[in-house]
């Protein structure tokens, strides 16, 4: 199978993801009709830890890289609708993405590549449970973007040797990345702890990248190259406005 033809095997159901997502916020759009409305709104930080990847075609044999994030989160709640309390989230976040190589060549060497962005998750959440002091469970989901500004290389085991990697798959070490915009889907679930002070939201989340790093095109060496990560992160809100 040539990459061609395997170059955008995951877009179709990146389409359907979408197509959720919309689906989902015309669907809350509607039954604000019938529930109860709210106008809550909150700021607040986050903050976790970053298990990133990469998604290779040809495949490049990898680990988890782990790595902080952090940034600035706002929520307003919209609407409770029977027992689900309906909300939209938007972050400005700080990560280190990238990956960490598996080289089994005899060589020795060792690999790990890093690539900041500042990302902007825009997820619907909805929850269940205690809305002011007490507990909640929480789903969250939507599209999410990133910027790339900056990258950092590791490589070890004494002398570097490329003549023996898999697949000959070299291009990876000699090149920045080639689109700096980046998006995918987020989801993810957590807990939610309200208190008199503020909201605590301890919970996880993972990314799927649909944009390539690299050039995907005919010329290109990749026929898929995107980030992937699991993020486990704190978030604390401090409500502006409440409507209760």
């Amino acid at each position: 199978m040539t990459f061609q033809a395997i170059r955008f095997h995951s877009i179709p159901q990146a389409r359907h993801m979408l197509a959720l997502c919309l689906s989902l916020c015309i669907a809350l759009q509607i039954n604000a009709q019938v529930g109860e409305r709210r106008t809550d709104f909150s700021v607040g930080l986050n903050g976790g830890v970053t298990l990133s990847s990469m998604d290779f075609v040809p495949k490049i044999k990898q680990g988890q890289k782990i790595s902080p994030n952090f940034g600035f989160t706002t929520r307003y709640v919209c609407e409770k609708y029977f027992a689900t309390i309906c909300a939209v989230m938007l972050e400005v976040d700080y990560a280190n993405l990238g990956w960490k190589e598996t080289i089994e060549d005899g060589t020795g060497n060792t690999y790990e590549r890093g690539f900041s962005y500042i990302q902007v998750p825009m997820l619907m959440q909805l929850g269940w449970g205690k809305e002011q002091k007490g507990v909640k469970f929480v789903i969250e989901a939507g599209p999410q973007f990133g910027y790339w500004f900056s990258e950092s290389e590791k490589r070890g085991g004494g002398e570097w040797n490329t003549a023996y990697r898999p697949n000959g798959v070299t291009y990876q070490y000699d090149h920045s990345p080639d689109n700096k915009f980046e998006y995918g889907i987020a989801a993810g679930l957590g807990m939610e702890f309200s208190t008199s002070i503020g909201h605590f939201i301890l919970g996880g989340r993972y990314y799927y990248g649909l944009g390539d790093v690299y050039d995907n095109s005919k010329k290109g060496y990749f026929g898929r190259s995107a980030n992937q990560a699991i993020m486990v992160k704190l978030t604390y809100l401090y409500d502006l406005v409440k409507t209760k």
